[in-house]
Formats: C-alpha cells, structure tokens, sequence
C-alpha cells in the first residue's frame, strides 16, 4: 500500500563488487556467502554505514547450496550493518539483482522503506553438487526404518552407478539445449555474421581495458583475495585472434559462437546503496542518478516462437511506453552481453519493422543505437558474468556514468534463462 501522498523519486547512491573471476580460478575455495558478505561489507565502508539498521536488502544467487535458503540475512549479519537489518533472496537468473533493485525501488518509492541494498552473486566454482536420485532414495529409505535390519536393507543394492555426482544442468529443462546452443539457432534466424559478433566482443574489451586505464573503476571494484580488477579482460586481443577460435556450441561447421564473443563462465559479486532523496540528503550521501522504470517480460521459446534471449526485445518496448520515450532518448545503453550474437540479435530486431509490428504490435521499426554509446566501460563478455551479480554491476556502472558524463538518460537491458528478460531506465 502506498504510504504518503505520491511516489517518490529512488536513489542510486552508489555500488559496490569485487572484481569478476574466471570460474576455478582466484575464488575457487570461496562460495557465494563469503563473497556476497565482502561486497556488503565493502558497501558498507564506503559509505560509512558500520552499525547502521538498513530498512532491507534483497539479493540472490541462481547457483546455491540447499544450505544458503537464507544467503542475504546471513551476509548481512556479516556484513557491518546493524543486526537488525532484515535479507531477503531473490532470483530471477540473470536478472536477479536488476530485478532485486527494481522490488526496493518500489518499495522506496511507495514510501515503505528508506534505504536498501540490492545485490547478486554467483559462483561456478562451488556448485551444489548432488547425488543421483536412486542414492537419495536409499539414505531415505535407509533414515526412515525401525530398526537396524531394515535400516542396512537398502544398501545391498547400492551400485557404482548410485555414487556418480550430478552436476548443475546447463541446459534449458524444456528444450534440453544450452544457452550457447539457443543462440545459435538464435543467430542463424537473424543472420547475425562471425565478424560482427567478433567486432562486438573486441569493442567489450577495449571498452573495459580503457576503462580501467583511466581508473574509472576505483571507487566500484574493491580488492579481494589479490585481485583488484577483473580477469577476464583481454586487453591484447584483436579481430585477428578471436577469428582464430572455433566455435563451441554447433560443431556441424555452422557454428559461429566461440570462446571469444561468448561470456566466459564467472564467479563474483556486486551491490547497490538504493535511498530516498531525502534519505541521502540527509547523510550527505551522493545521488548519482535515480531509478524510475522498470519492467519484465518472457518469450515462448519452447514451442520455437521466439528464441530463448529475446525477452528483452520485448520489455524495452513496453517500458519505452510506460515512459514515453523512444530508443533514441538515451545517452548511453548498458545491453549484458551474454553472448554478442544475442545483443546483435535483439538490436537487429528493434530495426526490423516486420518484427515489431507483428511481434510488438507497433506501427514501424523501434528503432537504432548509436554504437559509440553501448556498453562504453565494457560488457559481460569481457568483465565477466556471474549470473545474479550483473544486473548491480550494471546499475552501479551506469549511475557513476550518468554522473561523470552529465548524462541525461540510461537504459538497461538483461536477457536471462528460462525466456525472460529485465530493464530499467536510470536518469538524472
């Protein structure tokens, strides 16, 4: 229920991470509560909120331990922040945290809350490794009996078989294919070249090392387990080596996804100090640029209808309506690039009028980007992708941008598993 007289403006007062890690690499004998804890806590001295009660902080992690059912409130408790501050988990895979952020602006803007954290982590290298089914039913079997006869019946069948770990799936569980594999197809449909995907990737990577090199990231990636910027970054890569690549996902010769222009599998975290106006003002707190819209959307990929990654060719529009805006009226786009062929993708399909008027229902084409304005710190392919941690990543990246740079308006746009996509817009 709304609280007060009228909505009220969100603030981004500022973000926080640790740099993005290669999977099994740096952070292999961390998990997703230690990392999610130092981002906190990170936050927390940045801003200097030690002992403060917060109203709330909601985050998530898509890969998770049966045993981390209340990650947030325990990496809050961890964190610096008074004890009394409530966590709440999240998911919507790769958008978790964008869509973290947009349920506290919410309840920022309804007057609910003062002042929240949103956040994501994730890690690759600590999977929840599980045992097959027939194992389980075993040690329940087992659990259940009355007495020691009964309890040793159901492992004199135990086979080796029982004991072969199951891994996370990486496959969509309605289709079977992997996301790489639904790009493909993805691709193919929009004809979306090799070179234009390799030129996207190396513009990521420029993008991100130029970044860096002018310390645009002090003040957002903070130092942790020896690292202090993000390993993925290929700062002597070229059109030339990724052509050298072969791709990964379709080996039939077809293939036009490589190592090279796909988001390479990461571990990391990140957080956002979301406020009222008031709530910053205040403290003395920064207000680099505000939240206003958001907006979620799904796409039928079972039944082939749409490809797995276009949701956000759709949420766009409709959050576009909501504002009154057109896709011209922005200074900068922050698009995840899960794979480049699915940025190209969703931006080939914004010009298309057939598309969006059969599929939009508008009477032309959306629209085209200015290039010179997508992703210009860098994007997942290069920075890294650990799934609920790139929604703040971006938040944070795009408000200290907006800020620098004067810039009016910001879009955000996040694809994710499942068929579905989150975005925002931020502005001044």
């Amino acid at each position: 229920m709304l609280v007060g007289s009228s909505p009220r403006r969100v603030a981004i007062v500022g973000g926080m991470r640790i740099p993005f890690a290669r999977g099994n690499g740096a952070y292999a004998h961390v998990g997703n509560q230690e990392m999610l804890t130092a981002t906190l806590r990170g936050l927390v001295d940045r801003f200097g909120l030690q002992g403060q009660r917060l109203d709330d902080v909601a985050a998530g992690a898509v890969m998770k331990h049966s045993s981390q059912c209340n990650l947030t409130r325990e990496s809050v408790l961890d964190s610096g922040l008074a004890a009394e501050t409530p966590g709440l988990d999240v998911q919507r895979a790769c958008g978790t945290s964008l869509e973290a952020a947009i349920l506290l602006g919410n309840k920022i803007a309804l007057g609910q809350i003062d002042c929240a954290i949103a956040g994501g982590v994730d890690t690759v290298s600590d999977p929840p490794v599980v045992y097959p089914k027939s194992f389980q039913q075993r040690l329940l079997r087992s659990y259940r009996a009355k007495s020691a006869g009964e309890r040793l019946g159901p492992w004199f069948g135990l086979r080796p078989k029982d004991l072969r770990p199951v891994l996370p799936g990486i496959a969509e569980p309605h289709t079977g294919l992997s996301m790489g594999e639904s790009t493909e197809l993805m691709v193919k449909t929009w004809g979306i070249s090799r070179a234009d995907q390799d030129q996207l990737a190396l513009e990521s990577h420029q993008n991100a090392a130029a970044a860096y090199a002018s310390g645009f990231y002090q003040g957002l990636v903070l130092e942790y387990l020896g690292l202090t910027s993000d390993n993925n970054i290929r700062t002597d890569t070229s059109l030339e080596k990724l052509a050298q690549l072969k791709p990964v996902f379709d080996l039939s010769g077809n293939g036009t996804l490589t190592a090279g222009n796909s988001t390479p599998m990461t571990d990391g975290a990140s957080a956002v100090l979301l406020a009222s106006e008031a709530w910053a003002r205040e403290r003395d707190l920064p207000v680099l640029a505000f939240l206003t819209y958001g907006k979620v959307a799904a796409v039928d990929y079972v039944h082939k209808k749409e490809g797995l990654l276009m949701a956000p060719a759709f949420a766009v529009p409709r959050m576009l309506n909501d504002a009154g805006l057109t896709l011209e009226d922005f200074d900068f786009y922050e698009i995840h690039e899960a794979f480049a062929g699915q940025v190209l993708c969703t931006l080939k399909a914004w010009t298309d009028p057939v598309f969006c008027r059969d599929k939009l229902g508008l009477p032309g084409a959306l629209g085209s980007i200015d290039r010179a304005k997508l992703n210009v710190k860098g994007g997942s392919l290069a920075l890294g992708h650990p799934f609920a941690a790139t929604g703040t990543r971006i938040v944070a990246t795009l408000a200290k941008i907006l800020d620098e740079q004067q810039g009016k308006r910001g879009l955000i746009s996040v694809c994710t598993a499942g068929g579905m996509g989150v975005t925002a817009i931020l502005e001044r």
